[in-house]
């Protein structure tokens, strides 16, 4: 199974530490879908050109990441800061504006789309701002889409004819919210959508059926990037051939082992 994520990459600043770390959701997601065993995992973003983005270049390096199609644009990276409750959760504070992730957006040429059609899925995310290249990728590829708390319905039914698998944050639903969004799930044509809430088990949606995660308790240090690295576990295992139960038991492993350290993978920095 190949993997290749599109779209955002940034540092989690860490304000009780004074460190950053690698992160954003499509380089989590290759990281950790290389991690679960895909047979390759690449990225394509727009890399900054600060002393952050080149430490997430060499993380990407370490994690056998390729990264050769994507763009450097002159500036500074995302680096949304972050901090930390007694229950290990991460709360994003703020962080500057004026990022390179902010100010350009990627678009796709004939070379990018040759090379991402040798994939077996594309993830990008609602912070990639990827859009308007959804169609043609589509035309190329399977996609998954993290919407993370971006519950419009209007959104959705926008870019969800271009999306196979979908994936949502949807631990502020009250229950009778929960069930209204389940349903109008069920009429997309999705292959697969997940809906993580928070500590509650996560929800997926495939061929009508709804399946819960099973939980554990486990020790938590930091929960930063558990939900990513659901979304590379469950795809990796799903498209190697996977039933649903047991592709959602090694996403959930992914994601368990993430809750074990600092930071999206790791590699921490010193700011």
């Amino acid at each position: 199974m190949k993997l290749i994520a599109v779209g955002d990459n940034v540092v989690d600043c860490y304000l009780d530490q004074e460190k950053y770390y690698p992160g954003g959701n499509c380089v989590n997601v290759a990281v950790n879908a290389r991690k679960n065993g895909a047979e390759e995992a690449a990225y394509i973003g727009i890399f900054a050109t600060d002393d952050k983005a080149a430490h997430i270049k060499y993380a990407l390096g370490q994690e056998g990441i390729g990264f050769g199609l994507s763009r450097t644009a002159e500036g500074i990276s995302g680096q949304p800061r972050v901090a930390l409750t007694e229950e290990g959760d991460r709360v994003f504070v703020s962080g500057p504006k004026n990022t390179v992730q902010r100010r350009f957006k990627l678009q796709l040429i004939d070379e990018d789309l040759d090379f991402i059609k040798g994939f077996d899925v594309c993830h990008v995310s609602c912070y990639s701002s990827m859009e308007s290249e959804l169609a043609k990728l589509s035309e190329v590829i399977d996609i998954s889409y993290d919407f993370s708390n971006h519950l419009e319905m209007e959104h959705i039914e926008k870019v969800a004819p271009f999306i196979d698998y979908a994936f949502f944050s949807a631990a502020d639903l009250s229950e009778a919210e929960l069930n209204w969004f389940i349903e109008k799930l069920k009429s997309f044509d999705f292959k697969a959508a997940a809906l993580t809430r928070g500590s509650e088990p996560a929800l997926f949606i495939s061929g009508g059926k709804v399946y819960a995660q099973k939980l554990k308790k486990i020790p938590v240090v930091d929960t930063m990037g558990a939900g990513d690295s659901l979304i590379g576990g469950f795809l990796v295992h799903y498209l190697d051939g996977a039933g649903m139960e047991e592709a959602i038991e090694k996403a959930t492993e992914s994601a368990e082992a993430t809750c074990g350290f600092y930071g999206g993978f790791g590699y921490p920095k010193a700011f």
